[in-house]
């Protein structure tokens, strides 16, 4: 799994890439539109002197000017800092961060995600045709099932032939070695509600390569690691949630990790909360899934004390939008999550480490089992 390439404080190289970014065309505030005009000029036409809006419309109308003045000066400060800073350097850049922070507007959210990811970097011409459409009925029915339950509202992502299906079909074609769960539905599809196909497609494979993939490689126990190191640390900052978790419900830290994390929290939050949460993620990196984690948890705290059982327990952290446990601002959300006391560099200095460990335990009880088996073989004389 590849790590966060260097600290968040450092300063990005002066390089200036040859690809010119421009905001899609899509966007409510890239132009502005107006009325047909008179044919008579202004000055000939005996009008009446205007009458005042009510002070309610009139404080509505600034506000939503202001609003859109802020929304164009964010998109442009946005299109100006990825041509300045280059896609390989976006996430050492305290320019990006320091905009990812105030916000990322949804006319260029795709354009962010694929700039902090580096995607472009990823796209091999003709690739995506030639791997397209060669996986097993099996593996297609189960992406079909999965859509369904993870966009019942978008028909399009269900289709055998749509672009979900293609696309996790043909990833996992390129890559034999990843082992299909439905998390990777969530992901795949929620990257298609932002961006075309093929675009999501190499995004895809980026943000996998860059911070997720070893979750559903079938040799890797980065969720393991990344569940024990999640316990610990509710054990040492909420002792008595850790107890009321762990302990009295009988929940083990994986049955959290594993939904949350490994669908980067697209089953779990609502999808305005989700774009937010990618949006620091993809820049900040894995240690960010533990803030969110640990920011659910305290929002369901009160809710978990309650509980009676371990299912019902497991049913809020899955859904706690449901109980309207979430913040009506997705930026509350966030703020919350970077207040948490947790060192992110402890966090990755502790997942390479504990990493690097269980392989070593993996390995040794896989051999002690190879030498028991061997031994037990009698070799005819």
């Amino acid at each position: 799994m590849s790590t966060d390439p260097g600290s968040d404080d450092s300063l990005a190289r002066d390089e200036r890439p040859s690809i010119q970014i421009s905001a899609r065309t899509e966007s409510p505030f890239s132009s502005v539109s107006g009325g047909a005009r008179s044919p008579i000029p202004p000055r000939f036409i005996d009008s009446p002197e205007p009458v005042p809006r009510p002070p309610q419309l009139a404080d509505a109308a600034d506000a939503n000017s202001a609003n859109a003045e802020a929304h164009r000066s964010r998109e442009q400060r946005w299109i100006t800092a990825m041509a300045a800073v280059p896609a390989s350097q976006s996430r050492k850049s305290k320019k990006i961060r320091r905009l990812v922070l105030e916000g990322v507007p949804s006319s260029v959210r795709s354009l962010v995600w694929s700039h902090l990811v580096d995607s472009k970097a990823k796209i091999t011409p003709g690739v995506y045709d030639k791997f397209g459409g060669r996986a097993k009925a099996a593996v297609v029915t189960l992406i079909e099932d999965d859509a369904r339950r993870c966009f019942p509202d978008h028909q399009h992502l269900h289709d055998s032939k749509g672009p979900l299906v293609t696309l996790l079909t043909t990833y996992l074609t390129m890559f034999p070695d990843i082992e299909y769960q439905r998390s990777l539905v969530a992901i795949a599809g929620h990257l298609l509600l932002q961006a075309p196909e093929e675009d999501s497609f190499w995004m895809f494979v980026s943000i996998m390569d860059t911070h997720i993939r070893t979750y559903f490689s079938s040799k890797a126990v980065q969720m393991d690691v990344d569940a024990s190191i999640f316990g610990k640390v509710i054990e040492s900052t909420q002792p008595q949630l850790a107890k009321r978790l762990f302990a009295e419900l009988g929940i083990s830290p994986i049955e959290i990790c594993r939904p949350w994390f490994s669908s980067v929290f697209t089953t779990t939050l609502p999808p305005e909360c989700v774009n937010r949460v990618w949006d620091v993620f993809l820049c900040e990196g894995p240690p960010f899934l533990f803030r969110i984690g640990l920011a659910l948890l305290n929002l369901c705290r009160p809710h978990i004390e309650s509980c009676k059982d371990k299912t019902s327990a497991l049913v809020i952290l899955a859904q706690p939008d449901a109980l309207s446990l979430l913040p009506s601002d997705p930026d509350d959300l966030i703020t919350s999550a970077l207040s948490v006391k947790l060192k992110d560099d402890d966090v990755r200095k502790q997942r390479v480490k504990l990493e690097a460990q269980m392989k070593r335990q993996t390995q040794s009880l896989a051999s002690r089992s190879t030498s028991s088996l061997v031994s037990k073989i009698s070799l005819p004389r």
